[in-house]
């Protein structure tokens, strides 16, 4: 499978001073984060006590075992939960304290999901499918926004696919559409919840590449929840959970 996505993570030089580290800004902040379900008439912990901030166009990883607490984390992060107690602050705003509607509306403008499995609708075209969260939003004209999907579609990789349908596509295609569609909307925020797990390994890879190359080109700021190592590896830091809590939060060196 031939793809011209290049991985192009930026090194850096000792004694030079990094000017996207002195601008960097916290785009997520979770303080002191729990967050409790009931089961079986009791209290299940799954969250205990979270701290975390992801500055904006940064891009890291989520890995753990199964039952870590990872996917509830992501749920929190992208308001689609809240938390039990703490605060959950995404682009300056505490979701703890807005209404339902405010939250949804921060969501739809400000968040992008890619999902393990692609969700995408299949009696429209990939062009369609990528359109379908801005026909939804409508607040952007049709055409700029088929034009919009259809660059991402270009950027992805599969602008010769745009009026093929899901079912003429392949697994890793179809992912590819579904991140082309979570970026529609210019999202300052993409979350990914095992964006590889029904690949192969030769799609798997690709995708990673793409994740990079979105980063740096649109600086995206991105989330990923992984099982797959190598997707884990690839981003500069890893969040690692046991436990409902965080383990480790950095570089690869600690793993």
């Amino acid at each position: 499978m031939s793809d011209p996505v290049t991985n192009g993570v930026v090194g850096r030089t000792a004694g030079v001073i990094d000017s996207a580290a002195v601008t960097a800004r916290p785009l997520v902040e979770l303080h002191d984060v729990h967050k409790v379900y009931e089961h079986e008439g009791k209290a299940l912990e799954v969250l205990k006590g979270i701290d975390l901030t992801i500055n904006a166009g940064e891009m890291l990883s989520i890995v753990g075992v199964s039952g870590a607490g990872k996917s509830t984390l992501l749920h929190l992060i992208g308001t689609l939960d809240m938390p039990s107690s703490g605060t959950v602050v995404i682009d300056g705003q505490d979701v703890t304290r807005l209404s339902s509607s405010r939250v949804a509306d921060l969501r739809n403008r400000s968040i992008g999901f890619v999902f393990q499995f692609h969700h995408l609708l299949p009696d429209f075209t990939a062009l369609e499918n990528v359109m379908m969260p801005g026909m939804i939003n409508g607040t952007i004209p049709k055409a700029q926004l088929r034009e919009r999907a259809g660059k991402l579609l270009d950027e992805v990789g599969l602008g010769h696919r745009k009026t093929h349908r899901p079912g003429e596509m392949s697994g890793g295609e179809q992912q590819r559409v579904a991140l082309a569609r979570a970026l529609v909307l210019e999202p300052k925020l993409l979350l990914a919840d095992e964006p590889t797990g029904n690949l192969d390994t030769e799609n798997s890879a690709a995708i990673h590449r793409l994740f990079h190359e979105l980063n740096q080109r649109h600086n995206t700021t991105m989330v990923i929840v992984t099982h797959n190592p190598e997707l884990a590896r690839s981003v500069p830091r890893v969040i690692k959970m046991r436990d409902g809590k965080i383990e480790h939060d950095g570089d690869h060196s600690a793993e």
